[in-house]
């Protein structure tokens, strides 16, 4: 068992990755956590994600982590994460904000080395296989062999990218990783929050796309399977968008980090270039089921079904192939 786990409380090495936007609420966090693994809320507006916290609370006693990202971090976030028994960081300059166990997620070593030495408990490495917004340029485990060989020996390293099923988390703990970190597989739960149609385009899904067309507000890279708005724009073109689209996206990001959300759902349509980074959810208009995107890793054509969570942690931790 990681020393990082044991201070935790986490029984198994399964991480839930923190999708923000909606997808990773309440429901799959605490499902996650109370089967043995670590459940992790997803970003969302400050009060909403007290109460997601307050919510997860209800359901488990098990630790819940918080996922912040922080370009959009602001005070208030900071302290409903200090509620939380974890918080993840991902996507800007590592810093400690909480007192508590708090790892950062990276796309190369380099990063991984700045959170080193800026105090974090540990990091999550991200390969380029991996769905949602992607930080990282090389395959998930070269990249935990290179932080591996760089770090300090025994320094807790999570491995995020391609991870789908217990074959695939035995070899990311037999290379290093002290946990695995999975979005996709997760995704497609009974308690996620993203919208059924959403789930079964994962299943049926043959390929992925590393774009940054979905950038309003937030011009960063993202991985998605393909929809309408990727067929009207990325067909024949720069798989990044076109780049007006992406200018638009870069001119609007100051904006997007102080005023409240934009509703996609009254403006977002394939044809037009405003294409925000909410995915569509099962409590959201289903025209961003075509118009937003659809995060998902390489892994997805691999994925065929929607389960429990808790079945899917024992499953991948190989309790459920033990008993």
């Amino acid at each position: 068992m990681s020393a990082l786990l044991d201070r935790l409380g986490v029984e198994l090495p399964i991480v839930q990755a923190g999708m923000g936007g909606g997808i990773a609420r309440h429901e799959l966090a605490a499902a996650v956590s109370e089967a043995g693994g670590l459940g992790t809320l997803g970003i969302l507006p400050a009060d909403r994600l007290a109460a997601e916290l307050r919510a997860a609370r209800e359901r488990t006693r098990r630790p819940v982590a918080v996922n912040l990202l922080l370009p959009f971090a602001r005070a208030a976030h900071w302290s409903v994460a200090a509620e939380a028994d974890a918080v993840v960081t991902f996507w800007g300059r590592p810093r400690r904000r909480v007192a508590g166990v708090w790892l950062h997620q990276c796309g190369s070593v380099r990063e991984a080395l700045a959170a080193h030495r800026a105090g974090a408990d540990g990091v999550i490495v991200q390969g380029m296989e991996a769905g949602g917004h992607v930080r990282g340029t090389h395959p998930a485990l070269g990249l935990l062999e290179q932080a591996r060989a760089t770090l300090p020996a025994g320094y807790p390293i999570l491995l995020a990218g391609g991870l789908a099923d217990a074959a695939d988390v035995e070899r990311a703990l037999a290379a290093g990783a002290d946990a695995a970190v999975l979005g996709t597989r997760f995704l497609t739960s009974d308690e996620s929050r993203a919208h059924p149609a959403y789930k079964a385009r994962v299943g049926e899904s043959e390929e992925t796309v590393l774009t940054e067309l979905f950038g309003l507000g937030w011009p960063a890279p993202h991985r998605v399977l393909r929809n309408a708005a990727t067929d009207r724009w990325l067909s024949g073109r720069d798989p990044r968008g076109p780049r007006g689209i992406r200018a638009l996206n870069r001119v609007t990001a100051p904006l997007a980090r102080r005023l409240p959300p934009l509703d996609p759902g009254r403006f977002q349509r394939p044809d037009r270039p405003l294409l925000s980074p909410q995915p569509p959810t099962d409590d959201g208009p289903s025209s961003l089921l075509d118009s937003g995107p659809l995060y998902a890793g390489e892994t997805a054509g691999r994925i065929h079904d929607v389960r429990p969570a808790a079945d899917l942690v024992r499953d991948l931790s190989g309790v459920g192939a033990a008993r």
